[in-house]
């Protein structure tokens, strides 16, 4: 079964930090939605397990506008009985009238933009919520019967002190929310903040932060399953898992991406395929019945490669066993000297991380792949 995902790139006002495809022009709303729509009937019946809206921000979407979507997905796609189902929103969007339609649409995960519970950063970030807004939006989600929500948090701001980062950490548990994702604030090439002339954070309490992180989350019950995530037991964030565990997903929408793996054995090819990252084409194209898109064929050396900077993030880590013998000897080989340094680990025909290694991971993945 596949991951359905369904991306919505319309934002009220864009975050300095963004880098992902979005757009600021509302008025489209209604015509991409019914473009979202085309793509589907296009797309054609596929088996789903998972279905998410990301963005942008799917909370810009009228109650119409998602019970016109959840309506044509049902239409083109068999839908599992146990499907997670998520959406993506900004706290100030959860509204009464959104709590309300959120049940009705089959909608069990809510994931929430917080990036921090402290109001001068919210403000620094372009972000439209408050520190008051966040804890608001968990009460009403929760008493709308919302049975999983998912926060997001930021740390390495300009002059934040692991004290700050603390205090952040303290508001997030304190909402015993199922799911958390923590990322280090990255200055990323094209967006505002690099405009700015923002400095990145210094490595050494980047590091301090995230030890930090990892030892008070678990500390509270949450299970570390991937690098930048963290769910209680049974609230892995199943959508996710599918990148990082080899899964069809099929992507919806402008700059939306799907992907194929190989066949198994693996002289089979995988297809990777992106829509265009373009609002007005990507609709245009959908009127005249066209999806525009690009795609690339994926070897078996090239799946090795995915799974080396996909499963690698994981806990699980890489299932050797996928691999071919030729892959799994090559990876034994270069992974040798950092199961030596105690960087990676076996266990049960897996290849993890160590906690040391987590720092290193980038590094540590770029030895593996094969060039």
């Amino acid at each position: 079964m596949a991951g359905l995902y369904i991306h919505i790139p319309f934002c009220k006002s864009r975050c300095i930090y963004c880098a992902f495809y979005s757009t600021t022009h509302l008025g489209q709303r209604q015509r991409y939605v019914d473009a979202l729509c085309r793509e589907m009937a296009m797309r054609g019946r596929q088996d789903i397990s998972t279905i998410y809206l990301g963005g942008g921000t799917p909370s810009q979407l009228t109650a119409d506008q998602l019970e016109q979507l959840f309506e044509t997905i049902h239409i083109y796609n068999k839908v599992a009985p146990d499907a997670e189902v998520t959406i993506e929103v900004n706290p100030d969007d959860v509204t009464p009238a959104l709590c309300a339609t959120l049940p009705r649409l089959g909608v069990n995960r809510v994931s929430m933009g917080a990036q921090t519970f402290d109001n001068q950063r919210l403000r620094f970030l372009h972000r439209r919520h408050t520190e008051a807004q966040v804890q608001q939006a968990v009460r009403m989600l929760r008493d709308a019967g919302i049975p999983n929500v998912s926060i997001d948090l930021m740390y390495g701001f300009p002059h934040e002190t692991l004290a700050d980062w603390r205090h952040d950490i303290d508001a997030a548990l304190h909402l015993s929310v199922e799911h958390l994702s923590a990322y280090c604030l990255m200055v990323e090439e094209g967006t505002p903040l690099h405009r700015m002339g923002i400095d990145a954070c210094n490595e050494e309490l980047e590091r301090e932060m995230y030890e930090e992180l990892i030892d008070r989350l678990t500390a509270a019950g949450y299970e570390h399953y991937e690098i930048s995530n963290f769910a209680k037991p049974g609230y892995r964030s199943r959508h996710n898992s599918s990148y990082w565990q080899d899964t069809p997903y099929v992507g919806i929408g402008a700059a939306a991406h799907s992907y194929n793996p190989p066949l198994t054995p693996p002289e089979g090819m995988g297809i990777r395929s992106w829509n265009v990252a373009d609002l007005d084409e990507y609709m245009a194209g959908m009127e005249r019945g066209e999806r525009l898109m690009e795609q690339e064929l994926i070897d078996g050396d090239t799946h090795y490669n995915d799974r080396i900077t996909v499963a690698l993030r994981t806990r699980d880590g890489l299932n050797l066993s996928l691999l071919t013998e030729r892959q799994r000897s090559y990876c034994l080989k270069e992974a040798q000297r950092f199961l030596d340094d105690g960087l990676l680990q076996l266990h049960g025909g897996h290849l993890s991380l160590t906690r040391n290694g987590l720092f290193v991971s980038n590094y540590i993945m770029s030895e593996l792949i094969m060039v």
